[in-house]
């Protein structure tokens, strides 16, 4: 079970409407899926992925399941010799939780550095004094996963930070992203020492950090929050999958926050898309502006995947929630100049929900400036949709390349996508699949979706 649905978190299931902008075809063009695993769950095998998958060089794919193992797993899934056989999986690492001050329930997916190394989150664990109903769970940490030197050998786990109150962040979430020195950056939900009014049982209201690599080789990591949100007219809960321009400048989104006359379901502001600015003196504090605070209007309502950026500086992201429709949207940020940012709906999910309903995971962009991504809801049967974003001129066509069916095939995709080199879609799905350990929801899937 997902951290967000282990304890009383804010509400992420919503129904959610907005108004269409620029709409050319919601015609199907069906691709051809496959279900690459089903995560059998227990204490053998993992289960809900929390994120989506990373590809290597030689064809595997890694991820990390929040259940599963005592605390959750990180998995490699290797294809075939021949064509059409199963893939295979080995669990390269398996959490230990709380008690052994190990991570405790990955809460993102990972990224993976030029040398073959995991990094990623786990929402809880680690040697944090964070207490949730009375119950100490730790902060959270920030791990790598290393290879082994000699092929079959055992992968080494470090902790490179765990949080260790919440001033510094509680409940670490989504992917974490490099800049050109070697620093990450990521967000926690909630955390950060500012706000009160976002949780009954976590504290504060989230946080952006930045963790920095040790000057010599076996000393710690430094971690600075970048940016404390305040709640309010200010933005809560940030989501992971941050994204950084060649200036350094930091963007993401709030999950809620923002404006306050805007209450959708249990949240107060629909949330907002913010960036961060280095300080120009060193010491200094990175400065916070709000490039879009929706309203649950035609702008729609709760960003929940991140942003990603084109190469003319355009950022696009989904939300969740909204207006007129009830089942979400694809918007983009641009510059106009003048440090103002022009929102536009692209694609607003129609009322009868068969192209897909609620977007809850970032997106990824193709060479001639497609969006790609999923939803988690919708569909022929509502179990979701992968979909297409195509630029027509001034207008987007849409496609739905596959709507998920429940067991045996997946359900509720909520991660981002990745392409190989010869075009095929890899994800993940939380549910579904023919894992029998994990109720009448399954225990999530890996897909491939090939044209």
């Amino acid at each position: 079970m997902s951290p967000r649905n282990r304890f009383p978190t804010p509400s992420r299931q919503f129904v959610i409407a907005l108004a269409m902008l620029t709409l050319v075809s919601t015609a199907s063009a069906e691709w051809k899926e496959q279900v690459l695993y089903s995560f059998q769950g227990g204490a053998n095998d993992g289960a809900v992925p929390a994120g989506g998958v990373v590809l290597d060089k030689q064809g595997n794919l890694y991820g990390a399941t929040t259940g599963g193992g005592p605390a959750g797993t990180v998995f490699q899934l290797s294809p075939p010799a021949q064509k059409g056989d199963p893939w295979t999986e080995t669990l390269i690492y398996e959490f230990q939780g709380e008690r052994s001050q190990d991570g405790s329930e990955p809460n993102g997916g990972l990224i993976m550095d030029a040398a073959g190394n995991l990094y990623g989150v786990t929402a809880y664990g680690g040697t944090g004094n964070c207490k949730l109903l009375g119950n100490l769970y730790g902060c959270g940490t920030v791990y790598e996963l290393s290879p082994p030197q000699q092929q079959g050998g055992a992968w080494t786990e470090t902790i490179l930070y765990s949080f260790p109150t919440a001033e510094q962040g509680y409940l670490p979430n989504g992917n974490l992203v490099f800049d050109s020195a070697g620093n990450l950056y990521g967000a926690t939900e909630f955390g950060g020492g500012r706000g009160t009014t976002c949780n009954d049982f976590y504290e504060y209201c989230g946080a952006v950090f930045e963790l920095s690599p040790p000057k010599t080789k076996g000393g710690k990591w430094t971690e600075k929050v970048l940016h404390a949100f305040a709640g309010g007219t200010d933005g809560a809960n940030p989501n992971g999958g941050l994204v950084l321009d060649s200036n350094g400048v930091v963007y993401g989104t709030t999950y809620s926050g923002g404006n306050q006359s805007c209450q959708y379901k249990d949240e107060i502001g629909c949330g907002t898309a913010f960036e961060l600015k280095q300080p120009t003196k060193k010491g200094g504090a990175w400065a916070e502006r709000h490039l879009h605070v929706f309203t649950a209007g035609s702008d729609g309502a709760n960003p929940n995947g991140g942003l990603i950026l084109d190469a003319n500086g355009a950022l696009y992201g989904t939300g969740e929630g909204g207006a007129n429709r009830g089942q979400g949207i694809v918007f983009r940020l641009k510059g106009k100049g003048g440090g103002r940012w022009e929102d536009t709906t692209l694609y607003d999910f129609p009322g009868n929900g068969q192209d897909g309903s609620s977007p809850l995971a970032g997106l990824i962009l193709d060479a001639k400036g497609s969006l790609w991504g999923t939803a988690s809801g919708g569909g022929t049967v509502g179990d979701g949709t992968v979909f297409r974003l195509r630029p027509v001129g001034k207008s987007w066509a849409f496609a739905v390349l596959h709507a998920f069916t429940g067991n045996p095939d997946g359900s509720w995709p909520a991660s981002s996508l990745i392409f190989d080199a010869a075009g095929n879609l890899f994800g993940t799905t939380e549910q579904s699949g023919t894992g029998q350990a994990c109720g009448n929801y399954g225990c999530g899937t890996v897909f491939e979706v090939s044209p």
